[in-house]
């Protein structure tokens, strides 16, 4: 039976672990978990995970101990759980900027961990997690931190130092592709056309496109070229959107979240 901990049960920590409970690997899994607020932790019971009155509790607990709490509290959550952590305890940190090495710093110098860029839709079972194994940690236990990722969507393994690079691709994301539907959204209703028509059109068009992305073969050049009739609606849509240098603008978007995650590590 594997044991799994959580320091905090907000919206990150819940979904994992409600992806994890909803999965096979429940039955073979003891969930535990710590967080100061009492309401969040209450509604971990129909889960069947334990609450723990600290975070020291949690380490006792449970092998794997996921950190899922903001970047700017990872000093007093270590500190708190430091004399807890063994050469056997594995740590995943699911914060932007924190490293392997800081980690070690506050704890002891071997310690096993687990970096994880995940993103929101893990709420809704559809998340996609990029992941680094950083040594002394196991294969093994990295298979199974990342089966408890796949439980909550898709998984990917990333070297440790591209983590904070891949934070514009699928950690921030969601919230750029927000943006963009916001900006179409708003054109319908400037058109006279209600967001109870205009959003679900709009997202069943993200989905659609998501698919054949990633499942009809072609690539992204190719399915430019199927919607783009020449002389049509497309094309002169896609001029305007060339005209404002789209791409470059989406490109100055990625560095400025991995220079903020650099910044969020030192």
């Amino acid at each position: 039976m594997a044991t799994v901990g959580f320091i905090g049960a907000g919206n990150m920590g819940f979904a994992i672990m409600k992806g994890i409970a909803g999965s096979a690997l429940a039955k073979e899994t003891q969930l535990f978990a710590f967080d100061p607020d009492s309401a969040k932790t209450a509604r971990l019971a129909e889960l069947g995970v334990k609450a723990c009155a600290s975070g020291a509790e949690v380490l006792k607990a449970a092998k794997y101990v996921f950190l899922a709490v903001k970047p700017q509290m990872f000093d007093d959550v270590l500190a708190q759980i430091a004399e807890g952590v063994t050469e056997d305890t594995v740590i995943v940190s699911i914060a932007a900027g924190i490293t392997a090495e800081y980690i070690r710093s506050k704890t002891i110098p071997n310690a096993k961990v687990i970096l994880v860029m995940p993103n929101t839709p893990l709420l809704l079972g559809v998340g996609a997690s990029a992941l680094a194994k950083c040594e002394p940690t196991s294969d093994e236990e990295f298979a199974t931190v990342r089966g408890y990722f796949d439980a909550c969507g898709i998984s990917a393994a990333l070297p440790a130092d591209k983590m904070k690079e891949i934070i514009a691709i699928n950690g921030s994301s969601p919230a750029f592709i927000y943006l963009f539907a916001k900006a179409f959204v708003d054109y319908a209703a400037k058109e006279g056309i209600a967001q109870e028509i205009s959003l679900p059109l709009f997202a069943q068009s993200l989905i659609g496109s998501a698919k054949m992305l990633t499942d009809s073969g072609y690539s992204i050049e190719e399915l430019i070229k199927m919607v783009s009739s020449p002389g049509g609606t497309t094309l002169a849509g896609l001029d305007e959107l060339y005209k404002g240098d789209l791409e470059q603008t989406v490109d100055k978007c990625c560095e400025a979240c991995t220079k903020r995650a650099y910044e969020l590590s030192k």
